[in-house]
């Protein structure tokens, strides 16, 4: 029979439309500002007094916060806020209130109903210019990379005048020089002979300090700044690659001066764990114990947990095998006993030095040493009379474990000693995404301008409005019953829109606004084709039915055709675009493939319902009767 569909047919577009309005149902509800607390490290538990001492210190400002709550496993407290212009002085209040060893960060709490999120119904995720996304400024520490490197000049010009056989004190000064000291002026020039041929990039005077021969390095303007850009760029793509880790769609880390970087990241729910994993300023050192007989210039006391947990302390020797630079792979794991750990594998230099280093200390013990970058917080008056808070770099440094070398390591082995599967998974991160150059602290954080964003929002939702009030008003006036049928169907096609890019955690950026008004526009010209061509046919003089049965047939060809080649050109829009390009691609793309589901398939079920298995006379097309 023509135009008329089967049962099963009808049913699957009322499931397809009932599904879509689920999923989309959950950007109807605008989602609270929020505090968000959690520990520095993830394997710190938050529990209720750490929530109370929070919640007393809004209440004492005259901060109003509800629905106070602690995630399940404890990582994590939210505190949301009942106005989001206070966020920003609840975060300084509450900060101040924890003191160290906590994170403080900004979010926006979603209000998604149970019966909506129980079946994975989340709302969309919006772009920065639009609302959700959080921004973050930091500042690379130049200072430290370039004390660092002088830290590394300093044993390597020490075992090379050892490799030498020449005897001299070799110290860093505070002024930033070091200083090699010698008893006679031969051992000098010997000395400067060795260091010159082993890093000829460094400034070599010499100079006589009573009755020592000295000689004295230091780093030159231009290796000075080579130090600070290389530092600067490889936090850089440090950042990239941990903000990767995060899953973010559409981030933006980028370069800002000479010593900054912004991070910007649209769309993020769990802010305080950015925060930790961007700010994190890890790295790993494997040195050999020191052996008791070993002078005390040559070795340095580190804290050692056991594997009981008591505090000890080993004496490690000072210069370092290998750092976390060399790690190539890290992933997190259970050795044999079901304790956590982390499974390594370095680079091929890397696991060069660490064979030779412990093919000749059969026996000996490898300290795992874990440095952390840590901020001690004091507040000072400024000269307006205004409370700042004024944050002291130290490195906190912890030794993991220090087994027996039983035999020579190669590229890959594994480092125990952790304390939870969390510690691991978040050192496995750290060393996946590449140890910093340089420490880093956040000097900006923000939510992104959520004014601008709801005045986007608006902006972008009238134009929406606007045009299908046009459309919608071309096509009854122009097509009538089917102008109907042709308004519905692009309702659906919206619907459908926006539960696809919530369900598959698409982005929704300005241009992507863009992107849905000019999917409105494709959807409706499909009906356009679809009711030219059946006008034609009842010029033809064919029945209704019939019009009605070729105009969809005959127009379902140059319909495909027109949508797969901007279905091309929008994949290929996201694959070499960046930024606005992807979030224009992405809702083009997805607007494409719900278009053509509802402006064929839905609006012919609406359609044949109407007219379908019955004599009809005329057709409701506009100016064309039967």
């Amino acid at each position: 029979m023509l135009n008329k569909y089967p049962l099963w047919k009808y049913l699957l577009v009322l499931i397809v439309l009932l599904l879509g309005i689920f999923y989309a149902a959950p950007n109807l509800y605008k989602p609270d500002p929020a505090l968000q607390i959690a520990g520095e490290s993830s394997a710190q538990i938050l529990d209720g007094r750490i929530l109370k001492r929070a919640t007393d210190a809004l209440t004492a400002s005259g901060i109003a916060y509800f629905g106070e709550e602690i995630d399940a496993d404890g990582r994590s407290a939210l505190l949301r806020l009942v106005e989001e212009e206070q966020q920003l002085v609840a975060q300084s209040t509450v900060s101040r209130a924890l003191g160290d060893g906590f994170i403080v960060a900004l979010n926006l709490a979603p209000t998604t109903p149970d019966w909506l999120s129980d079946y994975g119904a989340q709302p969309m995720k919006l772009g920065l210019d639009l609302s959700g996304g959080v921004h973050f400024k930091l500042e690379v520490d130049v200072d430290a990379a370039l004390e660092r490197r002088r830290e590394f000049y300093v044993n390597s010009i020490k075992r090379v005048l050892r490799e030498a056989r020449v005897r001299g004190y070799v110290a860093l000064k505070p002024q930033g020089v070091i200083d090699a000291t010698f008893r006679t002026e031969e051992l000098r020039e010997e000395g400067r002979k060795a260091v010159a041929e082993n890093s000829p990039e460094l400034l070599l005077e010499r100079f006589e300090e009573g009755d020592n021969w000295g000689l004295r390095a230091s780093l030159s303007e231009q290796l000075e700044k080579e130090i600070v850009e290389y530092s600067v760029s490889q936090n850089l793509t440090t950042l990239r690659n941990r903000v990767n880790e995060l899953g973010v769609s559409e981030p933006l880390v980028q370069r800002q001066g000479s010593n900054r970087i912004v991070v910007e990241l649209p769309g993020i729910q769990d802010t305080a764990e950015a925060k930790r994993i961007l700010g994190k300023v890890a790295n790993l050192e494997f040195r050999l114990v020191a052996q008791m007989d070993a002078p005390a210039s040559d070795k340095q006391q580190f804290g050692y947990r056991s594997a009981e947990r008591r505090e000890t302390s080993e004496w490690l020797e000072r210069d370092v095998i290998i750092t976390g630079e060399r790690v190539s792979n890290a992933q997190a794991s259970f050795d044999q006993n079901g304790q956590p750990n982390v499974q390594i594998s370095l680079d091929s230099e890397g696991g060069t030095m660490m064979s030779r280093a412990t093919r000749n200390n059969i026996k000996r013990r490898m300290g795992v040493l874990f440095i952390e970058r840590k901020y001690r917080t004091r507040y000072e008056m400024d000269e307006n009379g205004e409370e700042i808070a004024v944050k002291t770099p130290y490195d906190e440094k912890k030794l993991l474990t220090a087994p027996v070398i039983q035999s020579a390591l190669g590229a890959q082995f594994q480092i125990t000693g952790l304390d939870s599967p969390l510690e691991s998974s978040e050192l496995a991160l750290m060393l996946r995404a590449g140890a910093l150059a340089a420490p880093i602290s956040f000097v900006e954080e923000r939510t992104v301008g959520p004014s601008l964003g709801a005045e986007n929002i608006r902006l972008g939702l009238q134009s929406v409005y606007y045009g299908l009030a046009a459309v919608v008003l071309f096509m009854v006036v122009y097509f009538r019953v089917f102008g109907m049928a042709a308004v519905i169907a692009l309702t659906s096609n919206l619907i459908l829109l926006v539960a696809v890019m919530s369900v598959l955690g698409a982005t929704l950026t300005l241009p992507g606004i863009a992107g849905i008004v000019l999917t409105v526009g494709m959807a409706v010209d499909a009906n356009v084709l679809i009711f030219a061509r059946i006008r034609e046919e009842i010029r033809k003089g064919l029945s209704p039915q019939m019009a009605i049965h070729g105009g969809f047939e005959r127009a379902f060809t140059t319909i495909l055709d027109a949508n797969l080649t901007t279905l091309i050109v929008a994949v290929i829009l996201y694959a070499v675009g960046t930024g606005p390009i992807k979030g224009f691609a992405v809702t083009l793309s997805f607007g494409i493939l719900t278009s053509m589901f509802t402006a064929i398939m839905g609006t012919r079920a609406l359609i044949n319902l109407f007219y379908g298995g019955r004599r009809v006379q005329s057709l409701s097309i506009g100016g064309s009767k039967a």
